[in-house]
């Protein structure tokens, strides 16, 4: 006999990926020029030219033993000196080398956090619109995961609903802003009103409520936009990060979970979350990687490609008669299907060649997620096709 939970999720990819390989299959057929393929976040701006010097003079100066050889399971001792002396001189916390775990990206550090604290009859919250796999790493811990519900009229959170939804088996609430697939990131108001919930509900079941941030976004903002560090507005916090957007090193599989250093039982928590990757088997992330980061931190591959292609692409679909939130960060825009079926709305997308993925899944029917992670060139020649999209239900 086999797991028939791990039998399910092997046999069935998720709907983004069932569409990218959708996309990749579609492209062999006529030429991957003619296919729109918005469905995965795979960042189309190469990762900076420092990246390959850097990797070249690790490669070429260091000690081979050092560079591909095994670190602490929790990451290097210098790399994470490196990132708690570069997070407290951006926002002014008190951390240390011994509050950072290094993992293989954002989803290990997502996975790591539900299992350090997960135990049976624990609940999860999280916002709607949300990344669907967000209930696999719940759901694989032993834990719930509940939805509370959009706010479509400009998707900041419905804050009456989130305190009516905390109850006394919520451990954790897990936050993504900027926010995958919405793109709109959380206002600080929403951010401290969110927080004083939490500690309010916290006094009142007995229990820790922790926050787990996921934050793979947090450079990809325009303007002048800021994002709220979690850790600076409430202490329960778990900051899950990832390089793979702001240095175009998605394949690479780097990132971190920080740990607040105020967190209640801190110690026992990070060790949690040490236990947590031992049980995973996410222990030592890939070792270049790890000293890449440290010669790399504080700079990011040029996201105002992904700000030129966001105007592009949301004043076109606006002035079609889409109906969509503008987004202030990450690189997705969430738009309101043609029909309340969204599914089938990209079905017919698709004979458009167009691929787009369905907001179901992310808590949100009856939107879309269109990634504009892509080629300038490619969102310009796909605005004919979602004309003629639009076009099919005006008439």
């Amino acid at each position: 006999m086999i797991s028939e939970k791990m039998l399910e999720l092997g046999r069935k990819r998720s709907e983004i990926r069932e569409i990218f390989e959708y996309g990749k299959k579609r492209g062999s057929e006529i030429g991957a020029d003619k296919v729109f393929d918005f469905s995965i976040g795979n960042p189309n701006v190469p990762a900076p030219e420092f990246i390959k010097e850097t990797i070249i003079d690790l490669l070429m100066n260091e000690d081979p033993t050092k560079i591909h050889g095994y670190t602490s399971a929790q990451g290097d001792l210098s790399v994470r000196k490196a990132l708690a002396d570069h997070i407290n001189s951006k926002y002014g916390t008190d951390i240390t080398a011994d509050h950072f775990y290094l993992t293989a990206g954002a989803a290990a550090s997502l996975s790591m956090c539900c299992r350090a604290l997960a135990i049976p009859g624990d609940e999860f919250l999280t916002f709607a619109p949300y990344f669907p796999e967000y209930k696999v790493y719940v759901e694989s811990a032993g834990a719930v995961l509940s939805v509370i519900p959009a706010n479509t009229e400009n998707f900041q959170v419905d804050l009456e609903k989130f305190e009516k939804a905390v109850n006394k088996n919520t451990k954790a609430v897990i936050i993504n802003s900027p926010n995958n697939p919405s793109g709109v990131v959380y206002s600080l108001d929403t951010i401290k009103k969110i927080c004083s919930i939490m500690e309010k509900k916290s006094e009142e079941f007995g229990h820790v409520i922790y926050l787990v941030s996921d934050e793979p976004y947090r450079e990809l903002v325009y303007g002048d936009v800021e994002v709220p560090f979690l850790l600076n507005h409430y202490d329960n916090t778990f900051v899950c990060y990832s390089y793979s957007k702001s240095l175009s090193l998605p394949g690479e599989r780097i990132g971190y979970v920080l740990v607040s250093n105020r967190m209640h039982d801190a110690e026992d928590v990070y060790a949690a979350v040490c236990g947590a990757g031992r049980a995973l088997g996410y222990v030592c992330a890939p070792s270049l990687f790890q000293y890449l980061i440290a010669r790399c931190i504080g700079r990011t591959s040029d996201i105002s490609i992904y700000k030129k292609n966001r105007d592009i692409l949301y004043s076109a679909l606006k002035e079609m008669g889409y109906e969509c939130a503008k987004p202030d960060g990450a690189f997705y825009l969430f738009v309101k299907a043609l029909e309340p079926d969204a599914a089938a709305f990209c079905e017919k997308a698709k004979k458009h060649e167009i691929l787009l993925v369905p907001g179901d899944d992310f808590g949100c029917p009856g939107y879309v997620r269109i990634s504009y992670c892509v080629r300038t060139d490619q969102i310009e020649a796909s605005l004919p096709a979602f004309e003629k999209l639009a076009a099919e239900y005006k008439k």
